[in-house]
């Protein structure tokens, strides 16, 4: 039997990342982790980089900014948290 193999139109990726449905979504889902973070987060309308869409979401308020530290409110939102390994874990 003959492994299948998959090659990617580089160019068609390309132009998939910088898609305006890619950068609504980005914003979508920037704009729902802000609600989710609390008061004082704000997500940004998006842009479009060199190799992809993106968006952003940052504390708007000292408050949240103090938030953020101290509890780290966006990565655990987003479900980036460090995880702590324990020693023989890999």
């Amino acid at each position: 039997m003959a492994k299948l193999r998959v090659k990617l139109n580089r160019k068609g990726v390309r132009e998939l990342l910088k898609s305006q449905e890619i950068m609504d979504e980005c914003v979508r889902l920037a704009k729902e982790k802000a609600a989710e973070a609390g008061d004082g987060y704000a997500a940004d309308d998006g842009h479009v980089g060199k190799t992809r869409a993106s968006a952003i979401v940052y504390p708007s308020s000292s408050a949240a900014r103090s938030d953020n530290y101290r509890n780290n409110t966006l990565l655990n939102v987003f479900g980036t948290a460090l995880k702590v390994r324990k020693d023989g874990d890999t």
